[in-house]
Formats: structure tokens, sequence, C-alpha cells
């Protein structure tokens, strides 16, 4: 079973090295998808694979890397599973 979700980070996300974190999280978590500045400050990915290794990428978006200040995340379901290979860093949206 795949799960798909699109989280939104809010706080202290961009300037602290947050999407590389994030890529490499997911990565190392078996997961897809991407991650991507958004310009309102916040931080929007797109997480895919085995619902477990999805919620441990929840878990660990709400603290983010060191110098981060993750002060909300919100969490939808996402329609795309299936859609991606990898995970990657997008340009700001």
């Amino acid at each position: 079973m795949v799960r798909s979700v699109r989280v939104r980070v809010g706080g202290r996300v961009q300037g602290v090295g947050y999407r590389a974190w994030a890529r490499r999280t997911a990565l190392s978590l078996g997961l897809e998808g991407w991650v991507r500045n958004r310009r309102d400050g916040s931080v929007e990915a797109v997480l895919q694979g085995a619902p477990d290794r999805v919620e441990a990428m929840i878990a660990a978006c709400r603290e983010g890397p060191a110098d981060a200040s993750v002060t909300g995340i919100e969490v939808l379901a996402d329609e795309a599973a299936g859609a991606f290979t990898g995970f990657e860093i997008r340009e700001t949206a």
C-alpha cells in the first residue's frame, strides 16, 4: 500500500537548509516526491511511500533541521500516488 500526502510547514523554515534536509530524510526513509519553498515563507512537500514511512517523515517535519523553528504543519491527502520517481527539490512557487 502507498500513501501520498501534501504537507505545508510554517515557521522559520526558509534559509535554514530545510529543503535539503527534507530530501535527505525522505530518501533515507525510502520516500518519493518533492519539496519546495513557497513565496509566503512556508515549505511545501509531497511525500509518497509506505504509510509508516510517510508518518515517520511527517513526525520529522514537525522538528526539521537544527536551525529551523517549526510553528505548524498542515497535512492533506494527495492524489498523486505512483506519479514520482525519487525525491526532488523544486523551484519556489
